[in-house]
């Protein structure tokens, strides 16, 4: 099973990005996908995780700004982040797994992470 993250990169603040997960190895209709960010010094924080129904949750940090999305068909998860703020900086995940939460102990299945940053 591989997840490979992408579309991070640098941003002005209240500018967008959209990052996007590439699964395989696994069907991903079967599975919750989620994302994680971690920034310096920080732990792993779960930003936000759709089931395989596409019922969401979000951290209260990003809801209202950000959206995660999937298409089952191609295997792939999203998620679009507006009116980024400089908190918002930070590697980003994702994951997958069977239980739909934004505790990252129930994901087997990780990507290697992509950086995002927010700064003027």
């Amino acid at each position: 099973v591989q997840l490979q993250a992408s579309g991070g990169g640098s941003v002005q603040p209240g500018g967008s990005l959209k990052l996007s997960c590439e699964v395989s190895g696994l069907s991903l209709r079967y599975y919750a996908i989620a994302w994680f960010r971690q920034a310096p010094g920080a732990e792993r924080e779960g930003v936000s995780c759709i089931n395989g129904a596409g019922a969401t949750d979000y951290a209260d940090s990003v809801r209202g700004r950000f959206t995660i999305s999937r298409d089952n068909g191609k295997n792939m998860g999203y998620l679009e982040m507006n009116n980024l703020k400089p908190e918002d900086t930070a590697i980003y995940y994702c994951a997958a797994g069977l239980v739909t939460s934004r505790n990252y102990p129930n994901y087997s299945f990780w990507g290697q992470g992509t950086q995002v940053t927010v700064s003027s």
